[in-house]
């Protein structure tokens, strides 16, 4: 009785591999991707959290206003007589 080899050939071993290492170098680049979206997204909160504190700041100090974030000029806004400060 002729034992049979349970081992594929060395072409299919090669394929299999590179197949693997391609599908590693994928998902590594994808966790990679999730971590900097992470990171990019508490960074976007702080910088929202910092234009929350400059819009109070200003308003407290002009208003409700519109500013003109090129030239610095502002407007008041329609309707917002009671917010003027003196």
């Amino acid at each position: 009785m002729e034992k049979v080899e349970n081992k594929i050939t060395k072409e299919e071993l090669d394929t299999v591999q590179e197949q693997h290492s391609k599908l590693n170098l994928c998902l590594n680049r994808i966790g990679l991707m999730s971590a900097q979206h992470h990171a990019l997204l508490h960074e976007l909160a702080g910088i929202n959290k910092s234009i929350e504190d400059s819009k109070a700041d200003l308003e407290s100090k002009y208003g409700e206003v519109s500013i003109n974030v090129e030239t610095g000029e502002f407007t008041e806004n329609e309707g917002d007589e009671d917010n003027k400060k003196d």
